[in-house]
């Protein structure tokens, strides 16, 4: 049973079956199953990712330097965080959005012990704005929150049931990996389940991942009270 979680949300689960944007549908859908994981007792922590509007890598060049690409990126995830609040809170979820760029009119500003707060008096906190520096990721974002908070996992929210030998969308016979080590999922390059640099501050703090798939009902439910549920790595 874990007390206190991280989930990691990219913007592409938060378009639903759209082509692109923030679907209301699946974030009404989420928050009902963030409810489920909560009746245990659980604090849940968020952090989004923001390619539903814009992913930095995409629109470089034309006149766009690569800093203000990844600036763009940043203000992608916080147009999620403050609409995946919203949306929670429509739904009889008390949560809140923070950000770790300044943005003071749009959300209230990240810090620990904002958070903290917001988590003892039993709200989401949903953080946009990635780690608020260019040239790192939400995963290498969310791994750092997740040590700042002191959460017992990060649950990566992905599209398939773990970690498979290859990539099981465009390979029939690729098997589904269990659990396996930190070393084994940096040096094993047919993991991209998470950016390299994420999972090696994952590994040198010892912050355990599961990977799993978010649309099955009932996941981060089951990931929160310990049962078996997508890929370990630890």
């Amino acid at each position: 049973m874990y007390k206190r979680i991280l989930l990691k949300l990219s913007g592409e689960q938060l378009q639903g079956d759209q082509t692109g944007g923030f679907d209301v549908k699946r974030a009404a859908w989420i928050a009902e199953e963030v409810k489920k994981a909560m009746r245990d007792d659980a604090q849940v922590v968020i952090m989004v990712g923001g390619g539903n509007f814009v992913r930095g890598a995409s629109v470089v060049g034309g006149g766009i330097a690569e800093v203000t690409a990844h600036n763009m990126g940043m203000l992608g995830t916080l147009i999620n965080a403050v609409a995946l609040a919203d949306v929670f809170e429509f739904n009889g979820l008390p949560a809140r959005a923070l950000t770790n760029v300044i943005s003071d009119q749009v959300a209230d500003q990240f810090t620990h012990r904002r958070a903290i707060s917001h988590l003892q008096k039993r709200r989401v906190v949903i953080v946009g704005g990635g780690i608020g520096r260019p040239y790192l990721t939400t995963d290498t974002a969310a791994v750092n929150l997740a040590l700042e908070l002191d959460c017992d996992v990060i649950l990566k929210a992905t599209k398939v049931d773990g970690v498979y030998t290859k990539d099981p969308v465009k390979y029939p016979d690729a098997k589904k990996i269990a659990s396996l080590t930190f070393q084994e999922a940096v040096e094993n390059e047919n993991i991209k389940v998470m950016d390299k640099a994420a999972l090696g501050l994952a590994m040198e703090q010892k912050q355990p991942l599961i990977i799993f798939d978010l649309l099955m009902p009932g996941n981060i439910a089951k990931a929160v009270r310990g049962d078996v549920v997508g890929t370990t790595i630890s």
